[in-house]
């Protein structure tokens, strides 16, 4: 990591003085498009998808967002690039999950000449869950996990974080932020309760996922992960921990295996052909694709689709 970051700044500086930048306060920062945001609006780098669309939900058009991890791309394993570096030095305020997802911002916020940066963690004061698993899923048990926004509630919360942050950095703007949040806190309470209710009705509750990422949404609606892969979807199970996937999907008579689209659906298919269930796509919302931004879907439709896959395969 230390060789990464030396390198990364020196990419860094030879782009500023190339370009002949220096931080200031709500410049034009070319987002991923190429296009230029307005001058006075407040210039906002966000780490990865989630974060990108709830900075856009609570700024409105008072806020020009980057998304610094391009569509389809998986953000677990994601590192900045040194134009990323350049778009925060130039940046008013920076949206991160915390919560241990991104590994590299340490390092990155402690390199940066930007002292105006607004840095908000999204995820903090959400409690965070420290386990996961069952008597049912004998398989590793993560310390912690990073996907919180798969709990409307938190995701709320989220929400809150990165308004105060946008009120601190603009606070011309704070009755318009306040406004926006009020808003999407009450479509993520009745997202909440459209859950609760399809979830609540549902016979089955076990189900088996490419890798634990959805502990929060399983937390919030009694159900039950039984993950391939732990948090991070970096490597193949081995043989014996597919033998136990395997087990388990036979003893609680799963009938779909999970998968996502940002991460190959082999072992999912595999393990789906050995116990005679079919195979349906669970999101946990890390990214899009560019043809799901197209379509304009959110936050807010992916979870639906989640609940109605979900709805599916354990009715």
């Amino acid at each position: 990591m230390k060789r990464f970051r030396n390198l990364l700044l020196a990419e860094c500086l030879a782009l500023l003085l190339l370009t002949g930048c220096s931080p200031s306060r709500n410049p034009s920062v070319p987002g991923r498009d190429g296009q230029e945001p307005h001058k006075e609006k407040l210039s906002v780098c966000a780490s990865f998808y989630p974060m990108y669309d709830f900075a856009r939900k609570i700024g409105g058009d008072k806020v020009h967002v980057i998304n610094m991890v391009p569509a389809g791309t998986e953000p677990h394993d994601w590192e900045p690039a040194a134009s990323d570096i350049v778009a925060l030095e130039k940046a008013d305020a920076f949206i991160y999950n915390g919560a241990g997802l991104e590994g590299w911002t340490g390092d990155v916020l402690a390199s940066l000449r930007n002292r105006n940066l607004i840095t908000v963690e999204a995820s903090k004061n959400v409690p965070l869950l420290k386990e996961q698993g069952s008597e049912k899923d004998k398989g590793s048990k993560p310390a912690s996990d990073p996907h919180v926004w798969l709990n409307p509630q938190y995701a709320k919360k989220e929400m809150e974080n990165i308004k105060n942050g946008f009120v601190k950095a603009d606070p011309n703007n704070q009755s318009y932020y306040e406004a926006n949040y009020t808003k999407y806190a009450g479509e993520a309470d009745q997202l909440d309760r459209e859950l609760k209710d399809t979830f609540s009705a549902l016979p089955k509750k076990d189900i088996v996922v490419a890798h634990q990422a959805f502990g929060y949404l399983c937390e919030a609606y009694g159900l039950h992960q039984i993950g391939v892969e732990g948090l991070v979807p970096d490597s193949e199970p081995d043989p014996a921990r597919m033998a136990e996937i395997i087990e388990l999907a036979r003893k609680y008579d799963i009938k779909v295996i999970f998968f996502e689209e940002l991460v190959s659906p082999k072992v999912s298919e595999t393990i789906a052909d050995a116990v005679g269930a079919d195979t349906a796509v669970l999101n946990p919302i890390e990214g899009l694709s560019e043809k799901q931004l197209a379509s304009g879907d959110d936050y807010f439709s992916v979870m639906r689709q989640n609940a109605r896959a979900l709805k599916k395969a354990l009715q």
